[in-house]
């Protein structure tokens, strides 16, 4: 008889046991983590000036998305993994299929984009900021969520309205296909075009292409180029290739593993894998892009730079007023003669105030 289940079973979790507390805490440090540092991120462009270019702004709207992707998996994660059933309610089954739809759809969106934005910059340097205007950089980002939340929505209307004959998904998550799979309408046509059409032509193949002809251009432009034009290449690239490569893999992992017989791979592996894209990826954005950007990487050292020297003033006006007072007037002569205390590169003027005064007051 033909029915509609309200609620679906996740059937991939195992008896934890004891463990499953160690591995909320684990997943609930990494959850905090990607939080933390995406947001960071987002904050540090934001707040420093020097940042305010079109890349940066890609990078924001990649990092709020990297949380999204995050938020669409590890909260229902935590709690299954907490959970003596693994039970899943219909409504928010399809609210994380749609989140992880969106997820990805804005991914590849803002990838490709962010790779115009790098040949523009490489190819046709005397035109960027014509081409390429913070203007137009906005309206791009926000067309692009738009497009996908409305895409995906229209998409998975049809899922949602279809009649189910089961509620066993054989994943950590609610996969569309695997829901698709328990309608009991022998008939496809939807997921065929859903599968094919969008999430294979517009959703990967399109943007891969894409991304593929402009690296090809740049390449060709750097082997032509100086060094400078070489090394500009390589440090704003390598960062954008490395999150295209993992997330095309994770995506892939993805569609061949709701099609076909994946028994044979081991457990642990199997888990990862099918939330690579909501795990890995926005785990590894913040870190790559941090680490490999220099104007983040020295805007996250000034910040800390800062932050230690507030702390070193905090600590003195503890233990003595008058050398803080001290201090505080002589960063702000350094201040005033233009000398920047809180770079890298100039603590010496710093070290050496804060020793005069001690030589002062003792």
């Amino acid at each position: 008889m033909e029915n509609t289940t309200e609620t679906f079973v996740l059937t991939m979790y195992a008896e934890l046991g004891q463990f499953k507390y160690m591995y909320f805490t684990l997943a609930l440090i990494f959850y905090i983590f990607v939080i933390v540092a995406n947001v960071t991120l987002i904050v540090i462009i934001s707040v420093n000036s020097n940042l305010h270019e079109p890349m940066y702004v890609f990078l924001c709207s990649l990092f709020a998305n990297e949380i999204y992707g995050s938020t669409s998996l590890m909260p229902c994660f935590m709690v299954h993994i907490l959970a003596e059933t693994h039970e899943i309610s219909a409504f928010f089954c399809f609210l994380q299929i749609f989140n992880i739809h969106t997820y990805g759809t804005v991914e590849f969106g803002t990838l490709t984009v962010m790779a115009y934005d790098r040949y523009v910059c490489i190819c046709k340097p005397l035109h960027y900021n014509i081409i390429i205007t913070k203007r137009k950089v906005q309206i791009v980002i926000l067309v692009i969520w738009i497009i996908c939340f409305v895409e995906i929505g229209v998409l998975l209307s049809f899922t949602i309205h279809s009649k189910r004959c089961g509620n066993v998904i054989n994943k950590v998550f609610c996969a569309h296909q695997l829901v698709v799979a328990l309608s009991c309408s022998p008939d496809r046509t939807v997921s065929i075009i859903h599968d094919l059409v969008v999430g294979l032509v517009f959703t990967v193949g399109a943007p891969v292409s894409y991304i593929s002809y402009t690296y090809a251009k740049i390449l060709a432009v750097c082997l032509k180029g100086s060094k400078e034009t070489k090394m500009k290449a390589l440090e704003t690239c390598t960062p954008h290739a490395v999150s295209l490569i993992t997330f095309v893999f994770a995506c892939f992992y993805s569609l061949i593993s709701q099609r076909f017989d994946i028994s044979s791979v081991p457990y642990p592996l199997c888990v990862v894998l099918s939330a690579y894209a909501m795990v890995i990826q926005p785990f590894q954005s913040p870190i790559i892009y941090g680490l490999k950007l220099s104007k983040i990487r020295h805007a996250c050292k000034n910040l800390l730079t800062l932050k230690t020297s507030q702390l070193y003033i905090f600590h003195g006006e503890c233990l003595n007023p008058h050398l803080s007072f001290l201090t505080e007037m002589n960063i702000h002569a350094l201040k005033f003669q233009n000398v920047n205390i809180y770079a890298g590169e100039n603590v010496l003027p710093f070290i050496v105030i804060v020793a005069y005064d001690y030589i002062i007051l003792y």
